[in-house]
């Protein structure tokens, strides 16, 4: 495949050339009227010749609005670009194709994939994106803005597979809780793809992320569970830092004197105290601490 790149086309500017036009316009009306004057025929030839000058001419005036670009193709050559906003005029035996330079909006459809640990998800994206190059935006891929589509959605399905839905170690990223780690990566990968068409990827990000309605439920119990695990992790590892602290200021301060016996009883106390889900009921000891 040719390797055919953006670069500035030949223009006139199109003020300039319609005043031409006009000036030739004019001298053809004085021509008609000088032949019919006359009554000389041999003037006809010159007034066609004009006619077909002036209807060439008018063909080779564009316009280019902000942020749009026109391919200029002569005879099937591709022979430059016109991004500059203004009344222009160029050969009038080329076409001029529009391109739009604008920035565009992509919502993938929801999609369903499977991500890293293989559980069925749905997922979408939100691509922004804007065509850089118009040459190969126009000529190396049959419909750029199709073609956007089409590979946006495949690196999606890419980039689920490479990551988990949701992980509870915050040193593993995840679909959910790494949204600008994984929106890079995104963002790299549609730009890996689109590079080929000219085309630049300004931001990729997930727009929608759910289990998939046939797991739903389940997935989220077992969420449940493992928040219910980890946040009992948590209170444990509190509860013995707050034993071991506790033992450590009685034996400083000599407030008490405890053998091993007594001391693993206080911290069974304390622990049953402190991780419990209800409030602990106190009963005090109206005796020695040693009485049975």
């Amino acid at each position: 495949m040719a390797d055919i790149k953006e670069f500035k086309a030949w223009r006139v500017n199109g003020f300039l050339m319609l005043i031409l036009t006009i000036a030739v316009i004019l001298f053809t009306v004085i021509l008609i009227r000088d032949m019919i004057l006359a009554e000389d025929v041999t003037l006809l030839w010159m007034v066609i010749s004009l006619f077909v000058l002036i209807a060439l001419g008018l063909s080779g005036f564009f316009v280019v609005h902000p942020n749009e670009a026109r391919v200029i193709v002569f005879f099937g050559r591709y022979a430059g670009s016109v991004r500059d906003p203004g009344f222009w005029w160029t050969n009038p035996f080329t076409t001029k194709a529009h391109v739009s330079l604008r920035i565009h909006n992509f919502n993938s459809e929801r999609l369903k994939v499977n991500d890293l640990a293989g559980n069925p998800i749905e997922i979408a994206a939100v691509v922004v994106w804007r065509v850089v190059d118009s040459a190969k935006a126009l000529f190396d891929v049959e419909n750029y803005a199709q073609f956007v589509a089409i590979q946006s959605e495949t690196a999606i399905r890419s980039l689920a597979s490479h990551y988990p839905y949701d992980a509870h170690d915050d040193k593993k990223a995840s679909l959910r809780g790494s949204p600008d780690e994984v929106s890079e990566n995104l963002t790299h990968q549609v730009q890996a793809r689109l590079g080929v068409a000219g085309v630049e990827i300004s931001e990729a990000r997930i727009s929608h992320l759910a289990y998939a309605q046939e797991i739903a439920q389940a997935m989220l119990r077992r969420q449940q569970a493992e928040a219910i695990v980890a946040a009992r992790q948590k209170i444990v590892e509190g509860a013995v830092g707050m034993v071991e602290s506790a033992l450590k200021l009685l034996a400083e301060q000599h407030i008490v004197t405890l053998d091993e016996e007594r001391k693993a009883a206080m911290v069974n106390n304390l622990l049953v105290a402190l991780v419990s889900e209800h409030e602990a009921t106190p009963v005090l000891n109206a005796g020695t601490l040693y009485s049975s």
